[in-house]
């Protein structure tokens, strides 16, 4: 266990020290405000003050860690070594950065609550933020700071044994809609048609009536060959199904089908299955409820897991929500145009709702490569060094590399050709690490 001293513990102390030390280094934390304590303890400690209180490692804080609410937080981002850090410290410190007031302004999505340009979606995107703005955004930066200090502890004490985790990976299947073309319905079929044959897209047309009469697989079924990779790999993937009405943005199948039912309940039997919430069901809290309960009724068991239509987030109100409802786990965090660490770390963590300052029980599994984003890279090599770049990132600080694909990104279409590759390349690099 590490002791932390402080002369006021205050819940943004805990949150950020608690992942730093918790959850990426895997040593147990404690805090004091007596000195007296500080000093009997006989195994790794630090201080975490305005000044030290003698030869002891120490960090000298920064004023965010002790605030409330919002404020106008100054920062100048600074190059420091193979990274950058923000809240530079002073000569006393063991390190020239508060990395702890660091973490706590990236995982809180600090940026998020402050005023900033929407997209048409009204996410909030990647230009907005400052680690794509200072160039870390490709960087898992709060679990590199993590593994810096944890270099300082192994030099002050040289006895101690630092547990070591080990890289994983978490496979994401999105499901938006199961299939092209079957259990559509008679108008949106019909409807379908007839804009095959109003663009003249007759291949499209020929594929669509093969499918319907049966003789012909529909082209985003692939879950058989999803299930058949599952079945070689002890880690679960985890699927999220759309269960929400037909609208403007959402064109899933409608929840009631025997068949989609039949499939959810298939796909369970080996997979982690949570939902995908609609668009609708981002701000409305009682549509929300209603898409919990239907998918909880096929899966009867409660719901732990959700992602948001479009990676739509609008903090704090969307997390509010799923805590509210108990869904206990979000895989929404991500940017869907840029690769990389929204939130600065490839660790799960827990949502910090900064308007009522405390830790909730939500925590957030944050995705860093979306197949989508993959698209700008013409050649399927491209692909995969820009993939791999980022798995390097994660492999490096031993952290948990997420990946975001749908169903039909496993069809056969021209447009996610060599993509069944992309999906093994991240499946095998945990017998790399």
């Amino acid at each position: 266990m590490i002791l932390i001293y402080t002369h006021q513990i205050t819940p943004r102390i805990k949150y950020a020290f608690k992942h730093i030390f918790t959850r990426v280094l895997q040593i147990p934390v404690s805090f004091t405000t007596t000195v007296e304590d500080f000093i009997s303890h006989n195994s790794l400690k630090m201080s975490y003050t305005k000044q030290p209180l003698g030869n002891e490692l120490f960090v000298k804080s920064n004023d965010l860690m002790f605030e409330q609410g919002l404020s106008d937080v100054e920062i100048q981002v600074h190059d420091w070594e193979e990274t950058k850090c923000f809240f530079a410290t002073n000569e006393k410190s063991c390190i020239p950065y508060d990395l702890f007031a660091a973490t706590f302004y990236m995982l809180s999505r600090y940026e998020e609550y402050l005023p900033h340009v929407k997209d048409e979606y009204g996410r909030f995107t990647a230009v907005e933020s400052l680690a794509f703005n200072h160039s870390f955004l490709h960087q898992p930066v709060v679990d590199i700071w993590a593994y810096k200090f944890k270099k300082i502890l192994e030099t002050k004490y040289p006895d101690f044994i630092f547990p070591k985790r080990s890289y994983a990976i978490k496979n994401i299947i999105d499901v938006p809609s199961a299939y092209e073309f079957k259990l559509k319905g008679l108008m949106r079929t019909f409807g379908g048609a007839l804009k095959d044959l109003s663009g003249f897209k007759f291949h499209k047309l020929y594929i669509r009536s093969m499918v319907l009469l049966g003789l012909k697989h529909d082209p985003d079924d692939t879950f058989k060959y999803i299930i058949n990779r599952q079945k070689q790999y002890k880690t679960k993937f985890q699927f999220f199904f759309l269960l929400g009405d037909y609208s403007t943005y959402d064109k899933g199948i409608n929840a009631q089908r025997k068949e989609l039912i039949s499939l959810i309940k298939q796909v369970a039997d080996y997979c982690s299955v949570g939902l995908k919430a609609s668009y609708f069901a981002l701000d409305n809290i009682k549509i929300l409820k209603k898409e919990k309960k239907r998918m909880e009724s096929i899966l009867n068991t409660s719901l732990l897991a959700s992602r948001h239509s479009f990676s739509k987030l609008n903090i704090p109100k969307s997390y509010r929500n799923l805590v509210e409802i108990e869904i206990l786990e979000d895989y929404t965090m991500g940017y869907v145009n840029q690769v990389g660490f929204r939130a600065g770390t490839c660790t799960p963590f827990f949502f910090y709702d900064l308007d009522f300052e405390i830790q909730t029980p939500l925590k957030i599994t944050a995705y860093h490569v979306l197949d989508y984003t993959l698209l700008r890279h013409q050649s399927l090599l491209d692909k995969k060094e820009a993939l791999q770049r980022v798995i390097n990132q994660v492999k490096m600080v031993d952290g948990e590399f997420v990946s975001v694909f749908h169903n039909y990104t496993f069809s056969d279409k021209e447009r996610w050709s060599g993509y069944k590759e992309l999906f093994n390349m991240i499946l095998e690099s945990t017998n790399e690490a």
